[in-house]
This record gives C-alpha cells, sequence and structure tokens, in this order.
C-alpha cells in the first residue's frame, strides 16, 4: 500500500476522532446539569479533539513550519483550559451554585468563612 494512503486514512481517522470528540464535548456542556461536569465535558473532551484535529493537520501538510505553528496552539490550550476551568468552578462554589452534598472532599469549606472583625 502507498505510504501517502495510509496517511491519508490516518488523518482522516484523526480529523473524525477528534470532531467526535469536540461535539461530545458540546452535547456535555448542554446535556450536563451541574457546574463540575460541564467543566469536565467541556475540558478533557474539547483538549483531546483539538489536539487530534491539530496531530491530523501536521500529518497532511508534512511540513515543519505547520508543526512551529500547531505546537503553540496546543500548548496554549494546554494551559488554557484548565485554568479556566478551575476560575469558573471556584467561582460557582463561591456562588454556591455547586451542590455541595455531592462534593466528597470539600477543600474550599474553610476559604468560606469569614475572617474576624478588624479591631475587636
Amino acid at each position: 500500500m502507498n505510504p501517502d494512503a495510509v496517511i491519508d486514512v490516518a488523518v482522516g481517522v484523526l480529523i473524525l476522532v477528534g470532531a467526535l470528540l469536540c461535539l461530545t464535548a458540546a452535547i456535555g456542556l448542554l446535556r450536563f446539569r451541574d457546574v463540575p461536569t460541564r467543566l469536565h465535558a467541556a475540558t478533557k473532551p474539547q483538549v483531546l479533539g483539538l489536539v487530534l484535529i491539530c496531530l491530523a493537520i501536521a500529518l497532511s501538510m508534512r511540513s515543519w513550519q505547520v508543526v512551529a505553528f500547531l505546537v503553540p496552539v496546543v500548548m496554549i490550550q494546554f494551559a488554557t483550559a484548565p485554568l479556566s476551568a478551575h476560575m469558573v468552578g471556584r467561582q460557582a462554589y463561591r456562588n454556591g451554585t455547586i451542590d455541595e452534598r455531592s462534593l466528597v472532599v470539600d477543600e474550599l469549606a474553610d476559604s468560606r468563612r469569614t475572617p474576624p472583625a478588624a479591631g475587636g
């Protein structure tokens, strides 16, 4: 079999799997009810889907310039997706949007207590 044909099939499979992962992330955002599960759906499959699509682009183009462009895209996604999910989850906890009964461990329970009043 021709090596180019094998690479083209691999590219097609990577794009299909990446697109399906991004689709499951979108469906998860719509279907899940609480903030933690929505955050999980928004970050995990979406980032992996983007990585697979970028890998498919790199294989398809077969150019180091394309790889040099895609590596920062993937690295920025790796850095920003968990950070933004963490910040949204933290704010949801502060707002009381998260059902505290569903938490196994509540590591932020001490941070919700109000500090003692100054001067007294």
